[in-house]
């Protein structure tokens, strides 16, 4: 659906096809990209080392807590190096595949059609991967926490306060754009 440039009163409309090339677009387009592949680049080197320290054989390393009057020393097995990759590929991947989706989202707005149903479905994948990706950074803080005995402290359930907001926020959009998705079919009937 077009919208003509001017209306007979003389206000001026905007079409809806694309985004302008005073916009921003070409800037978020370009760093959207740029995230997306360093994503997947840090995706894949922490997949390599997770693959190595598997096969690799070690014994268990020290590492070193210092608060200034020496410092603590833990020792720190496999398993744990191993936890840790696996957190990091949890956490980079999730975060690869919001911005996957947000530039596909992207890619409709830049085609003039930012109420397409699929963008309904994304938003809540990225809700769900948000959330995903939080609750599970929280988790692994705690167990550094406790694995630190003590040098380090444990987050709180405050610190998932930002977060939690942040993923209704995405959530609420998910439904905005569902009832722009319903309206534009309506619109398409009665056309």
């Amino acid at each position: 659906m077009r919208f003509p440039k001017s209306l007979s009163i003389g206000i001026r409309v905007p079409s809806l096809p694309g985004l302008h090339a005073r916009s921003m677009s070409p800037l978020l387009n370009a760093a959207l990209g740029a995230a997306y592949w360093l994503m997947i680049v840090l995706t894949v080197v922490v997949v390599a080392a997770f693959v190595v320290t598997l096969f690799l054989p070690m014994g268990p390393t020290g590492l070193i807590f210092s608060d200034g009057s020496g410092g603590t020393e833990i020792p720190v097995s496999r398993t744990y190096i191993l936890f840790g990759f696996g957190a990091f590929v949890g956490y980079f991947g999730g975060f690869a595949l919001i911005l996957r989706l947000l530039r596909r989202i992207f890619h409709t707005l830049a085609t003039g059609d930012p109420f397409h149903p699929s963008n309904v479905s994304r938003l809540k994948q990225i809700g769900l991967t948000l959330a995903t990706v939080t609750g599970g950074a929280w988790i692994g803080q705690t167990l550094v926490a406790r694995l630190a005995r003590g040098e380090m402290d444990p987050p709180s359930l405050f610190d998932l306060v930002t977060p939690a907001f942040s993923v209704l926020v995405v959530f609420v959009l998910a439904e905005v754009f569902r009832e722009g998705a319903r309206l534009r079919r309506e619109s398409e009937l009665t056309i």
